[in-house]
């Protein structure tokens, strides 16, 4: 039962992920405004875009300039 509840959370975790960039997608292209969403879900948006970038920043091993390994 444990192994079925962490397939879950993972397919949850990729569903949010699918709703983020479907919802990128739709802003860049202008379908949606952040705006027309509640605040709620604006402030949860963005408090994952930050978490993602700072998760990308500690992982991001090259130096963009020369390509070495810091």
């Amino acid at each position: 039962m444990a192994n079925d509840d962490k397939d879950f959370s993972k397919l949850d975790a990729d569903f949010v992920r699918v709703l983020e960039d479907l919802v990128d997608t739709l802003i860049a292209n202008g379908t949606l405004r952040l705006t027309d969403l509640p605040i709620q879900a604006q402030q949860k948006l963005s408090q994952r875009k930050q978490q993602r970038r700072r998760l990308t920043e500690d992982l991001d091993l090259l130096d963009d300039d020369d390509g070495q390994v810091i």
